[in-house]
């Protein structure tokens, strides 16, 4: 992925880091859309959802008897009742049920390896047709640098984003805790029977406005990164020291991903806000962010940062890191 060069020889690689980074995410991503929704996780929401019937059934065989309830109302809804409303969520986030959790985790992959393939590819293309003659103003003429930078990523991501759409917003509906809709069907059916066609891309806006900038935020740190971080000496990659080739060049990859991923999710959290609280609302992008101003000032700015920050930069981070490790590992 550094080389972008690379990029057309190793689309697997791509697809690959994107499926691992979406498995990684998932509960992180479950923790942050929560927060930024403003869903509330109870202590009963919590406590229903750590089913301790096959821990009871197992002990029963060993002579041991429990009533599941009744250790749930006694022991672990006064131990749930004490964690703070802030850290609900990341557990919610990692008990049953897993509501859309294939659905999601194909979305993410598809998504993420598109964005980051085609940014590659195009920036590739960009840079092979840089200066093209043209006829009719008798002279070449020869592309920006910004423009090579800049335009793959916010293609790619705008049609990605609209595409996917309607599987982020039943995906992120289906997340409340207090829903009863079971799987994406169902959500999406409830969006289209209230909504219509035009409420599964609601938010739409939104989205790109925060796809977009988060990933040509980290494309931009990514290729930065690439030119000025020093380069792995070739002397290092002789047959007598191999492991230490390895080693420097994952701790380059790992700088590299670490600080694109930190950087597009600062700067988009505001905008996931928007976005999730459209899906919410059902609101305009203009009355949605009335509505957060008239309730938390410009302070809605900052809900769910902490979430979003690792939600944003562990999967956007991750792909950049496997994805150069697996083709690293293809070309040995």
């Amino acid at each position: 992925m550094g080389g972008g060069s690379k990029a057309k020889d190793h689309p697997l690689a791509y697809l690959g880091a994107s499926s691992i980074s979406a498995l990684i995410n998932y509960p992180l991503w479950r923790a942050s859309a929560m927060g930024q929704s403003g869903f509330r996780v109870t202590p009963e929401i919590l406590v229903d959802g750590m089913n301790i019937k096959p821990m009871s059934t197992n002990l029963k065989t060993i002579g041991i008897h429990l009533n599941p309830k009744h250790v749930q109302q006694q022991y672990i809804k006064p131990l749930v009742e004490a964690i703070p409303s802030t850290i609900r969520p990341y557990l919610h986030s990692f008990t049953p049920p897993y509501k859309g959790m294939v659905a999601t985790i194909a979305g993410m992959t598809w998504a993420r390896a598109a964005i980051f393939y085609g940014s590659d590819r195009g920036k590739d293309y960009l840079q092979q047709h840089q200066s093209t003659y043209v006829p009719s103003l008798g002279r070449d003429v020869v592309l920006p640098l910004s423009v090579i930078t800049l335009t793959p990523p916010l293609v790619t991501s705008i049609m990605v984003q609209c595409v996917n759409q309607p599987v982020v917003r039943a995906s992120i509906t289906l997340q409340n805790p207090s829903s009863e809709m079971k799987n994406i069907r169902e959500s999406l059916k409830y969006i289209y029977r209230n909504f219509g066609i035009k409420g599964l891309w609601h938010g739409t806006n939104a989205g790109i406005l925060k796809t977009v900038p988060k990933y040509c935020t980290a494309i931009i740190v990514k290729d930065y990164m690439e030119e000025v971080l020093p380069k792995i000496s070739e002397s290092s990659s002789s047959s007598s020291s191999p492991e230490e080739y390895k080693r420097n060049t994952m701790i380059r990859s790992a700088c590299k991903s670490a600080t694109a991923g930190i950087a597009g999710a600062i700067l988009t959290n505001p905008v996931d806000v928007i976005r999730n609280e459209m899906f919410k609302t059902n609101l305009s992008l203009i009355d949605t962010v009335a509505k957060l101003r008239g309730e938390m000032g410009w302070n809605f700015c900052t809900r769910g940062i902490g979430k979003n920050l690792v939600a944003v930069s562990i999967p956007v981070a991750s792909t950049i890191f496997f994805t150069d490790l697996f083709i690293q590992m293809s070309e040995e």
